[in-house]
């Protein structure tokens, strides 16, 4: 996802010259190497300051620029909050804050390189817009969203190595509303980010059984397709929630929220990240099978119920 990013960003400047990438001392920028060589001077490495990062892509931005600034999601939400919040938001200036790595894909870094409360902490602020795609086509068109938005928007990433889902999505990618990857009647998985990949899996479990499966894609978290959302807890018998994020804050917390407020009478069933940091080593798998996230618990679980 961070390539498709990358690629994407390089297309975006090169038909349009005031685009600027502003990373903070991040690894993955070698991604940007094609960037970089052809637009040196858009290309700005701020080293480990993440603080000013933010405040020179809001310079940018106040002088006409479309700015992006770039680095680990724990570093680009946590560590320049404030900046992100008085600067960005505050003044609703259009700078895209991208977060590498969403959820635990660092999972051999630890907590501290684990965001698993991003969604809920930028979702919170005033004029924030959230995007998190699930593969790298849909990273694209997210990419291209971010380059003509009028605000704020933070765009969560993956890392690497996702496998392409929609490319034969029944719907188009659309800012801002829910689209369905597969149309089912009986059962509907709401679903964004590299985890999507399990929920596919587990849709087509489902359909082993006999029951038909609607597989949506939410990849805009902010502004939430809540009228979208609501017709398919009325349309399905049975709505699954995988999200790799924590259970405060995100698209579980969301979604049941929307169920109360319209007296849907389906079943609802979520499975997120625990609201806990988990001192377990591992594989991004290993830790999501550690917060309970797999397919073998998940079925499990929808089967006892």
């Amino acid at each position: 996802m961070r390539d498709a990013f990358a690629r994407t960003l390089y297309q975006i400047a090169k038909k349009n010259p005031k685009v600027f990438i502003v990373v903070a001392d991040i690894s993955p920028a070698a991604s940007m190497a094609l960037f970089q060589k052809e637009f040196p001077d858009r290309f700005i490495n701020i080293g480990v300051a993440e603080q000013s990062m933010i405040g020179m892509c809001a310079g940018l931005a106040m002088r006409g620029c479309t700015a992006f600034a770039y680095t680990i999601a724990t570093f680009a939400v946590y560590r320049p909050f404030e900046q992100i919040r008085d600067d960005l938001c505050y003044q609703n200036i259009p700078v895209a804050v991208v977060g590498v790595g969403g959820g635990v894909a660092y999972s051999t870094l630890g907590g501290t390189h684990h965001a698993q409360e991003d969604i809920a902490v930028m979702s919170a602020l005033p004029n924030m817009s959230v995007i998190a795609p699930c593969d790298p086509l849909e990273t694209e068109l997210a990419t291209w969203a971010c380059s003509q938005s009028k605000g704020p928007v933070y765009l969560r990433l993956g890392k690497a190595g996702e496998p392409v889902l929609t490319a034969d999505a029944l719907e188009p990618f659309q800012f801002g509303k829910l689209r369905y990857l597969r149309k089912g009647k009986d059962v509907c998985i709401f679903s964004y980010g590299p985890i999507m990949k399990m929920a596919m899996e587990i849709g087509k479990k489902i359909e082993e059984t006999g029951q038909t499966v609607s597989v949506i894609s939410v990849h805009t978290l902010k502004p939430l397709d809540k009228e979208g959302i609501t017709s398919a807890l009325k349309a399905h018998q049975k709505v699954i929630v995988i999200e790799e994020h924590s259970e405060e804050g995100g698209l579980s917390a969301k979604t049941k929220q929307i169920a109360w407020e319209n007296n849907a009478d389906c079943r609802l069933f979520t499975f997120s990240l625990k609201d806990s940091f988990l001192h377990t080593y591992g594989s991004q798998q290993d830790i999501w099978k550690a917060h309970g996230l797999d397919a073998c618990s998940i079925l499990n679980e929808l089967l006892i119920s």
